[in-house]
């Protein structure tokens, strides 16, 4: 049989093909057959996702599809000082690729030995390019026509000229190292420390780029410009047309009719005290059944969302368009209008809710032995913090817990112990991260930064929910009924030799199965428990990992150990889980409004749309809470932190301190006096001259040396020595270094 072809082999195919390829092209050419592929989607979609090609539902193009002339827009310089350009069309989905200006890009005849004659394009032109592939596998433009100004917008920080009523714009992306002039007729209303939009002006072959403001959005100042900052900088979607307004207005509260009445159970609602919405409720009791004994009867009841947004409605489309609610510190940018999202579709306390739940019953063991899906109308009995349903059982109630504990709680822990023996028996993979807690106070300064605390509350609700969208994939699966799983791949076979060699350094093994399980990790996670490298190993076990995202294949959840896996818990805020309702609405007839056939047929690119999506809420979240920690610790610089190292580069070490989980940067340059060589396989930085190492997972001491919170960097001082590192051979050390050096050529360009 022949090997599986590596990412390289099949990329070369792609673009050595005319125009778009077949995925059935792919397979027939490496000969691949049965379960492999499943595992050539797995690659194509990961190629994909690191925008070296564009997937179809049947066809493959090189990347971005672009021809191989096209108009450009050129948007930014990079460090070496190459133009930085994007196509004017792109109609899809993920970002489009980096395009370079290739040396000498001006248009014009090539002359031999000088440079083409005509006007140099520069930041903020509009440019006609023929594009070429270079030897690093990135895209170089070469320019055939300058056709005026783009309308590249860039978001950025008014500031005072040089001279009276001149301005600059200082960028927010730290990526950006460029300030821009601002002639005072292009000043609009902008006074020095506003947050501005600004978009190019004219065409100038030397000094600052010239720009003018389009919109003043605050002050930088306000703490809260911060989520401002990120949601303009993502293009995260805000705000709702009139259509969408107008559908949300007109909702009305749904009443019993056809519904099954649930009002009785005492479900109850357990979020987090800040929590903005409400759309999951639990309730367990035991069964009463004396054939399954020690048993217990579990519902969990989600808010109708499909009730009230209809397929293909306005609040449809622009819910798709989003993909999901996006949430900061001081703000959530929501799926759904606040009518839907903060009231009908909220399981408020002591009022009646249309939902979709699912009742589940579980033997002593926790094993699930039925399930029901229903449609009906509850009203919860109570709405509970994690914290406050954790201290009741721990013997602390208060006046609304006190009447709850045995009737309710009791009973919630009971089921919950029971369903963490499956738990245990099924073995998901046991990385348990800390989450940021960011705490704001009433005029939007940071009060403190650190980590949320986990309880066995956030646990109960967690299985719970996972136990529900399970027991939907299942439904969906058993009614052949087309929806949307939540897939996650097992780690590609380039993580696992990365893993392998770095796990090799420190005389750790990893089996080489055909079939590779969670409880592997788990066994290596275990042995790793209290050695001075366990941060270490779990962080790089941590990287091995693929991303979760949606998909109307079943891919299964490795991370869970499930087989099967869908989102059907959070309506309110996950287009996803709209979807699977809708899904089981049809495959139940529990209404007119569930999938349509139109729906069945897109379930493809919507999958793939609305990961996107998640990944760019996800980097927007970060990129606040990095502005964030910044801001808080602006006024700490000086100061010394322990921290370890969470990332290790040819640039440097980055460094995530442990009061905050701050993440901040010690660049190569101020590491001493000796030159060292980044070696990929051990995530280690190593010491020439010395031989001291620095890796990945070691404890530092460090000074803050630079806090910037219009950008959310951080730079340190490290203070802490080098390891002891074990000589290298020679041998080994000369082709560490060429590798380094021909890794550095081949990521960036000589300066022009």
């Amino acid at each position: 049989m022949a090997a599986f072809p590596s990412k390289p082999e099949i990329l070369d195919f792609i673009k050595s093909s005319p125009g778009k390829v077949s995925k059935r092209e792919i397979a027939r050419a490496f000969k691949i057959k049965g379960a492999d592929r499943i595992t050539l989607k797995r690659v194509l979609r990961e190629l994909a996702d690191e925008g070296l090609i564009d997937r179809g539902r049947r066809d493959v193009k090189k990347v971005g599809g672009l021809p191989a002339v096209c108009v450009l827009d050129i948007f930014d310089q990079d460090v070496d000082g190459d133009l930085l350009a994007k196509p004017v069309q792109w109609d899809e989905e993920a970002p489009p690729p980096k395009i370079v200006l290739a040396p000498g890009g001006g248009p014009g005849p090539k002359k031999r030995g000088r440079q083409a004659s005509g006007p140099t394009p520069g930041i903020g032109n509009r440019v006609l390019a023929r594009l070429t592939w270079a030897e690093d596998d990135a895209l170089e433009a070469r320019v055939i026509k300058v056709l005026g100004q783009s309308a590249h917008r860039v978001l950025g920080i008014y500031r005072a000229g040089p001279k009276k009523g001149e301005g600059r714009v200082q960028p927010v992306d730290r990526k950006s190292r460029y300030e821009m002039a601002v002639a005072p007729s292009d000043a609009a209303s902008a006074k020095p420390g506003d947050l501005v939009t600004v978009e190019p002006v004219g065409h100038q072959s030397h000094g600052l780029r010239q720009v003018r403001v389009l919109e003043v959005l605050g002050r930088i100042t306000d703490q809260r410009s911060v989520s401002l900052i990120a949601i303009h900088r993502h293009g995260i979607p805000t705000g709702f047309t009139s259509e969408e307004e107008a559908q949300a207005n007109a909702a009305t509260l749904a009443t019993l009719g056809t519904r099954t009445d649930l009002r009785h159970l005492p479900l109850v609602t357990i979020d987090p005290v800040d929590a903005r919405d409400f759309d999951d409720a639990v309730y367990a009791a035991p069964d009463e059944d004396q054939k399954n004994k020690g048993g217990w009867v579990v519902v969990v009841a989600i808010a109708d969302v499909a009730h009230y947004v209809t397929p293909a409605s306005p609040l449809d489309l622009g819910a798709q368009k989003k993909g999901n609610s996006v949430y900061f510190p001081d703000r959530v940018v929501p799926m759904l209008p606040e009518k839907l999202s903060n009231d009908l579709c909220s399981l408020k306390q002591g009022v009646d809710r249309p939902c979709l739940a699912v009742r589940m019953v579980l033997n002593a063991s926790g094993a699930k032995l039925r399930h029901e899906f229903i449609r009906g109308l509850m009203n919860s009995h109570a709405r509970l913090t994690y914290a406050q349903a954790q201290a009741a059982i721990d013997g602390e109630v208060d006046e609304t817990t006190a009447p709850l504990l045995e009737p309710v709680l009791k009973p919630l822990w009971a089921a919950y112990h029971a369903l963490s023996i499956a738990r245990d028996k099924r073995e998901p993979l046991d990385l348990d991260l800390p989450e940021h807690k960011i705490e704001l106070g009433q005029d939007g300064t940071i009060k403190s930064i650190g980590f949320r605390d986990r309880l066995d509350a956030h646990r109960l609700v967690e299985e719970f929910m996972i136990q529900a969208n399970v027991a939907a994939a299942e439904e969906l699966e058993r009614k052949k009924t087309p929806f949307i799983y939540r897939v996650h791949d097992a780690p590609s076979l380039e993580k696992l030799d990365s893993l392998r060699d770095f796990l090799k350094s420190l005389d750790l093994p990893l089996t080489k199965s055909d079939v590779l399980k969670p409880q592997y990790f788990n066994g290596l996670l275990h042995k790793v428990k209290g050695r001075e490298y366990e941060a270490m190993v779990n962080e790089v076990t941590l990287r091995s990992q693929s991303q979760a995202v949606y998909s109307p294949d079943n891919l299964g959840h490795f991370g869970l150990n499930l087989r099967r896996y869908a989102h059907f818990t959070s309506p309110i805020r996950r287009y996803a889980d709209l979807i699977v309702h809708r899904a089981l609405i049809r495959a139940g007839k529990l209404g007119s409004d569930g999938l349509t056939d139109k729906e069945i047929e897109t379930l493809e690119p919507v999958a793939e749309q609305i990961s996107l999506h998640e990944r760019r809420a996800m980097a927007a979240e970060r990129d606040s809470n990095d502005r964030y920690v910044a801001a808080f610790l602006a006024d700490r610089v000086g100061a010394v932190f322990k921290g370890r190292i969470s990332g290790v580069t040819r640039f440097g070490l980055f460094i995530r301190l442990n009061e905050t989980g701050a993440d901040g940067i010690v660049p190569m340059r101020s590491l001493g006096d000796d030159y060292y060589v980044h070696d990929e396989s051990l995530h280690a930085l190593t010491g020439e001259r010395h031989g001291g190492v620095y890796r990945l997972g070691t404890m530092v001491d460090v000074r803050l040396e630079e806090a910037t919170p219009m950008t959310g960097g951080l730079r340190f001082e490290l203070l802490t020595a080098a390891e002891k590192g074990v000589a290298k051979t020679a041998q080994r050390k000369k082709r560490s270094r060429t590798d380094s050096v021909a890794k550095r050529k081949s990521g960036t360009r000589k300066k022009r």
